[in-house]
């Protein structure tokens, strides 16, 4: 009595159909719970017990008016660099692997992923499970614990979503249905073609004939749904276009970047632009460094590549500094790191903050966190009390920097350079308001917040999925067993 979401490729939108499917499904009056058994993401959020999971989970226990947790996405597989990955286990720190490793270990993961999911199914009448990437990547079958082996060893229905933005959606979908093992397609029982552009008329021949070649119901075909909520993952950079606004906020996009969600809420009022390392940073009027996986290594490359001499030049000119997680690490004098997070030795920061931080252990400090901003210039004197999470590596002491929050972070004696191990500080609408009510008062313009700050987006998204998809047929499907 469950369902399962496999993809075509990577970035089709499994994420967001999952969370419209949860919310749709809930308003039902339906128990429902999602699951991923293995995802790949620098974003991600800390759970009430402290367990670190895939943000995109998440948002889809927040769908699903539930309060996520670690079971909902028992392996996260973090990034550090071309070949190696942190393995979050449960929603713990279990191992850094090279892949040729980790796939020395997919059954042992696998077993751990059906044991979540099965404490999952104790609590929950239902489960809406959604896969990693493409389903049909033929090589990986043998190891593939996010698709092909989950979906073997479950056997859901399956709804296959299709990205017809990307062109050949006919070859997508009849291709990976075709390349899936004989025993699993029966199991493919409707598909969704995701992010439409223009009147969804003009493709019912295209319909016609999806379901003819597949002999399977196409259950909807989905405009680009227009409700805001936080990217899965690095890939959603690339689909970013800065809308015109009055103010600019540039965000250094290092090669490591992680939790970039923590700034979409800035988005409807500001041109936020990733900038890379190298580019100018002279027209814009903010600056944040974000969360990063190595902090040490993206500390070089700032370096290297000027763009450390340009942050301190931006702030002579008065311009805000904001550093968030290791952002605020770089924005310190120091960082010694003793081999445990990446090159052993004494790094310099950008000694915009008098603050010094050690990576002396491989453990990580993962918790939620409610603070109160210190009333310490124009922009935390704006924001009361917020709440976020925390995930990092390492230890930061204050050594002659202010306090920012009580109990944590720091901050300059004008309050125009910040740092933070809070995630989720711009998830505040107060923290929101704050920052661009400064940054546009500066321009001698008044800012105004959004009016549909309050809603809940997860009912809009519902919405616009009930609008474009057959949802009843896929409460059957959900139903089924």
């Amino acid at each position: 009595m469950s369902l399962m979401v496999l993809g075509t490729a990577s970035h089709v939108g499994k994420s967001t159909v999952v969370a419209a499917i949860c919310r749709a499904i809930s308003n039902r009056g339906i128990s429902v719970a999602p699951f991923k058994s293995q995802n790949m993401s620098l974003n991600s959020y800390v759970t009430s017990d402290g367990c670190e999971i895939g943000i995109a989970q998440a948002m889809q226990a927040f769908a699903a008016r539930l309060e996520p947790e670690a079971d909902m996405n028992p392996i996260l597989l973090k990034p550090k660099g071309e070949r190696i990955s942190q393995v979050v286990l449960l929603g713990h720190p279990y191992k850094d692997v090279e892949i040729t490793d980790y796939y020395k270990e997919t059954d042992f993961l696998l077993e751990r992923a059906l044991e979540a999911l099965g404490r999952l199914k104790e609590r929950y009448d239902h489960l809406v499970v959604e896969g990693a990437g493409g389903a049909a990547e033929v090589n990986l079958y043998s190891r593939d614990i996010a698709n092909i082996r989950l979906a073997r060893a479950l056997k859901y229905p399956i709804i296959l979503v299709a990205d017809i933005e990307r062109g050949g959606v006919f070859a997508q979908i009849y291709g990976t249905i075709q390349l899936l093992p004989p025993d699993l397609r029966p199991l493919v029982r409707g598909i969704l073609i995701n992010k439409f552009r223009g009147d969804p008329a003009i493709f019912a021949e295209g319909i016609e004939i999806i379901q003819d070649m597949c002999r399977i119901p196409v259950l909807g075909v989905l405009p680009y749904l227009s409700t805001r909520i936080p990217s899965e993952d690095s890939l959603s950079i690339e689909d970013k276009k800065a809308a015109v606004h009055p103010v600019r906020i540039a965000i250094i996009r290092l090669d490591r970047i992680s939790n970039f969600t923590d700034f979409e809420r800035l988005e409807p009022h500001a041109m936020v632009e990733y900038v890379r390392p190298g580019s100018p940073l002279d027209d814009f009027d903010c600056i944040i460094l974000p969360g990063t996986k190595n902090t040490v290594d993206d500390l070089a490359l700032i370096h290297g590549s000027g763009t450390g001499m340009d942050i301190i030049s931006a702030r002579g000119r008065g311009i805000p500094i904001i550093g968030i997680c290791g952002g605020y690490q770089i924005l310190g004098k120091e960082i010694v790191d003793s081999g445990v997070e990446s090159r052993k030795g004494s790094h310099s920061g950008l000694s915009l903050l008098d603050v010094r931080t050690r990576f002396g252990s491989y453990e990580k400090k993962t918790e939620q966190m409610c603070r109160t901003a210190r009333p310490i210039g124009p922009i935390l004197s704006g924001m009361g009390t917020l709440r976020g999470y925390e995930i990092h590596m390492g230890e930061t002491e204050r050594v002659g920097a202010i306090e920012a929050f009580d109990g944590e972070g720091a901050v300059s004696e004008d309050g125009l350079v910040i740092g933070t191990y809070m995630h989720g500080l711009f998830e505040n609408q107060s923290a929101v308001d704050a920052l661009l009510s400064y940054l546009y008062g500066k321009k001698g313009l008044l800012y105004r917040p959004d009016p549909e700050r309050d809603t809940d987006p997860y009912d809009k998204l519902a919405a616009e999925f009930e609008d474009s998809a057959d949802v009843d047929e896929i409460v059957s499907l959900l139903l089924d067993r």
